[in-house]
């Protein structure tokens, strides 16, 4: 047989034994799927005390999934605070109360359902608590490493200035590689969490401030003094940046009830 016919027959095994796999994502990705769908639900208070959670053979059924899939999807939820369950008593909604919002899909969820600028302040709070700290430890002991990715989220922030790539990313980027830098895991742990945030707050703060992108100079003023090794500077600088942001969604959610009240 002719290198070329061999190298063929092998293309149309692999085809054929590639239309074999069945069409169904990967379990987790499933799991993952069911998790998204019903989380979703929860908080948009499509299940609640009034609409109760609905029984086990009900979901897989919708799904057309296992037990053992769904009953995963549930463990899931139950660990962040969305649902409790117990043997023999079933599962029910928990109250908003007891919701983990640190998780960062809780969050995201709760910001999608309908967007609250309340939320987000109180979040940006945090956020003023967290990263000016971050940042003084990076200036601390951020390794070459390290301060290589503050820069490169500085000029990926220059480029989205060109038109060249993604200004929330490129913000985010910055931002994560600062917590990475602090050389706290707990700092760092944050990070997917704020993230989740920042894809909420950066376009709205932007467009309160009236501008289309976040202020690369000001980031920088962060930027450099971590790789300054100047804490103070970091801390403050950091501080600074988050504190315009909080002021601005201050600002709109004082003019909001202003409306309100005049409307």
């Amino acid at each position: 047989m002719s290198p070329s016919r061999a190298s063929s027959r092998r293309a149309k095994l692999a085809a054929a034994k590639g239309s074999s796999v069945p069409s169904h994502p990967p379990t987790q990705n499933l799991t993952t799927s069911i998790v998204n769908d019903l989380g979703i639900a929860i908080v948009t208070s499509k299940y609640s005390d009034q609409n109760p959670f609905p029984v086990e053979g009900e979901l897989c059924k919708q799904y057309k999934v296992s037990r053992s899939v769904l009953r995963e999807a549930v463990k899931m939820l139950t660990a962040k605070g969305l649902l409790k369950a117990r043997p023999r008593q079933g599962t029910w909604v928990q109250s908003e109360e007891h919701w983990n919002l640190l998780d960062p899909d809780v969050l995201r969820w709760m910001l999608e359902r309908k967007f609250s600028l309340r939320l987000l302040i109180e979040f940006t709070q945090i956020r003023l608590a967290v990263e000016p700290g971050a940042a003084a430890l990076a200036a601390q002991l951020a390794g070459p490493a390290q301060q290589a990715a503050i820069t490169h989220g500085i000029e990926r922030m220059l480029a989205a200035d060109r038109g060249d790539d993604d200004p929330l990313d490129s913000d985010i980027a910055f931002h994560s590689a600062v917590l990475r830098a602090s050389g706290n895991p707990f700092y760092a742990q944050l990070r997917e969490l704020i993230e989740t945030a920042l894809r909420f707050s950066i376009r709205r703060t932007n467009t309160y401030k009236g501008v289309k992108f976040a202020s690369v100079l000001d980031h920088k003023r962060v930027a450099d003094a971590i790789i300054a090794g100047d804490a103070a500077a970091a801390e403050r600088a950091m501080r600074a940046l988050i504190q315009e942001a909080l002021d601005l969604m201050v600002a709109e959610e004082r003019k909001r009830k202003r409306d309100r009240r005049s409307a």
